[in-house]
């Protein structure tokens, strides 16, 4: 059976590219043939320097997006199924194949229409496929807790041809029954939780930090995390570390590791005593490899963070404000979040292999 996926693929992020694997090696569980679309984005070398007019900026800058393309290049190149045809433009799936048994969309924040480019609108709800398709959600986000009207409008017609969907976020069941009309959607995990820490570990290279380390990875340009993870050293003793994908990271506190490839981002959180971070796949993964995450809440993203820790019964983790330090005294129970997320993976696996099942049952 062959099956087609697409994705946030080619953005400039450690979870979209590790989720993306996840999925991929997820659904290669079911189908002998798992394709991912290639759907390029931020390719040019415009889109690195749009707005800068310092030329130190934009030379840093370029050298980030030189780095960000080797680690993304050299990645798909050699763990990725890409189809072999690329799609830049929406015009492009215009000639699309069509030549898979099932069709799938996810993850990340792959229905979040402000998340990237609108180049790709329809693409990302699978809208480049006949309406007789089979087509199947699998943990997709719209990274929002409501979606704008307009933008409901113009993809329902798209939603309503899915099959089954499962959402990442208890928010995207809202969003589909409240503002589309869609009934019987599930919640299901982030395709990298889906994967057990040992899938991870096995990728993994060995760690060149020999002493103990905190952990900042951030996606918000916020000198408050900076001031924060610095005071959190001074209690604790042990030195900051930073993972810098943005330029603007080279002045803050820490250890600079500049663009780590994907898998030392995984050995980078899996040793490290914390991790202060706002992102979501930062937490995802810390709490997977059972490394205490210290949360900070991103402004106009905070329902995918609170919802995740709200599942595995680690709330405690998500700090007030930058006075809280008492979250060094607030343990995260692994017990119980290895626990929840063992239940999620087979809620998972119940997901898709009722997907399979009607596909292969329709063949017959």
């Amino acid at each position: 059976m062959k099956v087609s996926f697409i994705t946030l693929l080619g953005i400039e992020s450690y979870g979209s590219i590790l989720q993306t694997l996840a999925t991929q090696k997820k659904l290669e569980e079911y189908a002998d043939n798992v394709e991912v679309i290639n759907c390029v984005q931020n390719e040019r070398i415009a889109d690195a320097v749009r707005g800068r007019r310092n030329p130190i900026k934009i030379a840093i800058a370029l050298f980030a997006y030189a780095c960000y393309k080797k680690n993304y290049c050299k990645f798909k190149k050699r763990y990725l199924n890409l189809s072999s045809n690329k799609y830049r433009t929406e015009r492009d799936f215009e000639s699309f194949p069509n030549n898979s048994d099932a069709y799938f969309t996810g993850s990340d924040q792959i229905w979040n229409i402000g998340c990237v480019s609108s180049m790709f609108y329809k693409a990302r709800f699978l809208g480049f496929l006949p309406k007789e398709s089979r087509k199947f959600a699998y943990s997709s986000s719209f990274g929002n807790d409501i979606v704008d009207d307009a933008d409901v409008a113009k993809s329902k017609m798209f939603i309503e041809q899915f099959e089954k969907i499962s959402v990442r976020e208890s928010g995207g069941i809202k969003i589909l029954t409240e503002q589309y009309g869609y009934q019987g959607a599930i919640r299901l995990v982030d395709p990298t939780l889906a994967m057990p820490p040992e899938f991870w570990r096995n990728y993994a290279p060995k760690p060149k930090l020999r002493n103990k380390y905190i952990l900042i990875f951030t996606l918000s340009k916020d000198k408050n995390i900076d001031r924060y993870a610095n005071k959190i050293s001074e209690i604790t003793g042990v030195p900051l570390v930073r993972i810098c994908v943005n330029p603007y990271q080279l002045t803050g506190p820490g250890k600079k590791l500049f663009f780590p490839t994907y898998f030392k981002f995984i050995t980078l959180i899996d040793n490290a005593e914390f991790v202060v971070t706002d992102s979501f796949h930062g937490t995802a993964f810390a709490m997977n490899l059972n490394t205490e995450p210290i949360a900070i809440l991103p402004k106009g993203r905070r329902g995918r963070l609170s919802d995740f820790l709200k599942l595995v019964g680690n709330e405690h983790r998500i700090i007030s404000d930058f006075n809280d330090f008492d979250v060094l005294n607030r343990p995260t129970d692994f017990e119980n979040a290895n626990r929840v997320l063992a239940q999620e993976r087979v809620r998972v696996d119940e997901f898709l292999g009722s997907v399979f099942q009607s596909v292969e049952g329709s063949k017959l």
